[in-house]
């Protein structure tokens, strides 16, 4: 099983899902708490891309599931690298967990701590040009030169 995925271009959000669902049940959890983060038409943008530093995200992702040995839940998470059209997905997490409470609580703090602190660059796509979002942005602690 995979919780961890990065794809080129938008994400296959059923096929997805349907991995994810099939590795809920295997485990006897009783809620699977998902977001689906789709790219909108903010500003005229054709879309968003998206530049991902991997040795950083991975251990960004690895400090999440090393926080949630604690609690009997997994952490899943897909994202893109590249462009992603207005309309389809970028974005994917989720949270296996017995009950749906700490579910809940702890989609909201991992897609908190996700928009604040993983290594993730974003552009505008408009008119064929692709535009850092520099004012969407966050300083990246610990990044050095990649902030």
């Amino acid at each position: 099983m995979e919780y961890f995925s990065l794809h080129k271009g938008p994400l296959n959000i059923p096929e997805i899902y349907t991995k994810w669902y099939e590795f809920s049940i295997k485990q006897n959890c009783g809620a699977l708490i998902t977001f689906c983060g789709i790219v909108r038409d903010d500003d005229k943008v054709e879309g968003l891309s998206f530049d991902i530093y991997e040795p950083l995200l991975i251990s960004w992702f690895k400090n999440w599931q090393e926080r949630l040995q604690k609690e009997p839940a997994y952490l899943l998470f897909a994202h893109s690298i590249g462009d992603v059209k207005v309309g389809e997905s970028s974005y994917f997490a989720g949270i296996l967990s017995k009950q749906r409470k700490l579910g809940l609580k702890l989609i909201n703090d991992f897609v908190e701590d996700f928009k604040t602190n993983a290594p993730i660059w974003k552009y505008d796509l408009k008119n064929g040009e692709r535009i850092y979002a520099l004012d969407r942005s966050s300083k990246l602690l610990g990044a050095g030169i990649l902030s």
